[in-house]
């Protein structure tokens, strides 16, 4: 199958990938799906991506980098007072960074599920699918970082303490995986509901910029299902003293994760002498902002709800970090 083929103007945002309602599909069964679909519905971040092609050039004065109103930023008064090429270079520089914090966060992603997948018996349901999921995710950092180095900016990713943190991380996926891929859904989530609403709003984007989030949404479709329905068959079976940790541990990753992906980078706000005025209007009072955080990680709220994982101390916790429902 020709997955790039699907890349076109009639594409259509995937739904995430799940077990069909009333179906009796088991666990196994769903991981033999996804990694079929691995099989056929896959993309190159070379093969798939026209990186020379005229069109897919990245101009920092393309006006279609601009903020707009998806960012809450894209709607403040001072960047309306911005020059043309100034917003749309804040906007540029904006995803760039969301870019590199994406190709960092999946290098601790692919060297969490490689240390996971080694520690899995022989026969294992999970397995094969892992290593479909690590061959996508590094094509995904290859597409990620090949738009850094094309866009002009030296960014820095994320901040230091979370890139020592990384290690860490990665060490959950043997020792608690069930908190691990809790992390997965804590940095993917975020970034999924972005690039889908940005893919569903109708607004013109550069080309390039589609083509990558058309390719990241469709693939993620099946990584976002099989930590979900991982975490469904692995939670129930916890201590009770590991399923308080997760209870707790969970929404202090997210709200650590989210705003990663929902606002702008130290290294933006520095270069474009962004007022503290302007953040504080635009995110950390502003409670379209706060309630956007608490949308993009609704689907781990529900799953921790449905796990037993929200209890009235917990959802104190969920809300005093700000992303409990609003």
């Amino acid at each position: 199958m020709n997955s790039a083929a699907t890349l076109n103007d009639s594409y259509l945002v995937p739904e995430e990938e799940r077990a069909p309602l009333r179906s009796k599909e088991t666990y196994t069964a769903l991981l033999r799906r996804l990694s079929h679909q691995s099989v056929v519905k896959h993309f190159d971040a070379y093969g798939d991506v026209p990186w020379d092609d005229a069109d897919y050039r990245i101009d920092p004065d393309d006006s279609r980098w601009e903020a707009g109103d998806i960012d809450p930023i894209g709607i403040t008064t001072w960047y309306h007072a911005q020059p043309a090429g100034v917003r749309s270079r804040i906007g540029l520089h904006m995803t760039t960074s969301f870019m590199k914090i994406g190709a960092q966060f999946e290098c601790i992603l692919k060297r969490g599920l490689l240390d996971f997948a080694t520690r899995l018996p022989n026969n294992s349901p999970e397995f094969r699918y892992v290593y479909h999921e690590v061959i996508e995710e590094a094509q995904h950092s290859l597409m990620f970082q090949e738009f850094v180095n094309r866009s002009g900016f030296d960014v820095p990713g994320l901040p230091a303490h979370m890139r020592m943190g990384g290690r860490v991380v990665e060490r959950f996926a043997r020792t608690f995986p069930e908190l691990f891929f809790m992390f997965v859904l804590g940095g993917e989530d975020p970034i999924d509901y972005r690039q889908r609403l940005a893919l569903r709003s109708g607004r013109e984007v550069p080309p390039i910029l589609k083509r990558i989030m058309q390719i990241h949404v469709t693939e993620e479709a099946r990584h976002l299902c099989f930590a979900r329905h991982f975490l469904k068959r692995q939670v129930p079976q916890l201590s009770a003293a590991r399923r308080l940790m997760l209870s707790i541990r969970t929404p202090l990753v997210l709200s650590n994760m989210t705003p990663l992906m929902m606002r702008p980078s130290a290294d933006v706000i520095r270069t474009y002498g962004i007022p503290k005025q302007v953040i504080r209007e635009a995110y950390a009072e502003n409670p379209r902002h706060r309630a956007e955080n608490a949308i993009a990680v609704s689907k781990v709220r529900d799953l921790c709800g449905e796990l037993g994982l929200l209890t009235p101390m917990t959802i104190k916790l969920w809300k005093h970090l700000g992303i409990w429902a609003v």
